[in-house]
């Protein structure tokens, strides 16, 4: 995508430090250097005024990433590519069935309705919840990893979605700012909505969640098509 964007020595190219390190790697191998900007707390993508920030006069492209099911607001990207001259590449995520999408929107608001003590995700338009990403704020309540480590024993399988963001990796190591970028990697935690889960396995999810987090939710009027 990059060489075909006429991408070479010289140019930079804007990205997110929130995961991807594979798309670091590749402005890299076309001979660029990949500027990272801060991403929007809410969708996970760069934020267009972060981007703008840090373009340069080199600043060739900037690729927006879609992240766990949210786009990127490509607009606002793009109004700030004419701007500044910029090519505004995308990279997308791979597509679920529309049957599959919606049993993961189904659960994803079971989940919206009973968590206690994280911070559920903003669904937004056309979400896919290609991840379901709680934020578990380290506010007196166990932090993120404690909260993971104690979800696994009670059999839930979670995951932390980016360990470590790429501007603090040793190769691509930069000396700047990310706040929200850096608050997202500490704080994030992807939980199960695939559609094969049952309404039991959904009901235990909640109630590890909930015990570890605040109080436990009771009752449930979600029956799932399973």
């Amino acid at each position: 995508m990059l060489r075909a964007a006429g991408i070479g020595a010289g140019d930079e190219v804007v990205v997110p430090a929130f995961g991807n390190v594979e798309l670091a790697e590749a402005v890299v191998q076309v001979g660029a250097m990949p500027v990272f900007a801060d991403i929007d707390p809410v969708t996970y993508c760069l934020d267009a005024s972060c981007v703008e920030a840090a373009v340069t006069p080199r600043t060739a492209a900037v690729v927006a990433v879609h992240r766990f099911g949210r786009t990127a607001d490509v607009g606002a990207l793009r109004e700030a590519g004419q701007r500044h001259g910029l090519l505004v590449l995308e990279q997308g995520e791979s597509e679920a069935p529309y049957e599959e999408s919606a049993q993961r929107r189904e659960r994803a608001a079971y989940l919206d309705g009973k968590l206690r003590g994280v911070r559920t995700p903003d669904g937004g338009d056309g979400h896919t919840y290609q991840q379901y990403v709680v934020r578990v704020p380290g506010n007196g309540r166990p932090d993120r990893d404690a909260f993971a480590r104690a979800l696994r024993a009670k059999g839930v399988d979670c995951r932390v979605p980016v360990k470590t963001p790429v501007h603090r990796l040793p190769e691509f190591r930069r000396c700047l700012s990310l706040p929200e970028t850096e608050r997202a990697a500490e704080e994030t935690l992807a939980l199960p909505v695939d559609a094969s889960l049952t309404r039991r396995d959904m009901q235990r999810i909640v109630s590890a969640c909930n015990a570890l987090g605040g109080p436990i939710a009771v009752g449930s009027t979600t029956v799932f098509g399973v």
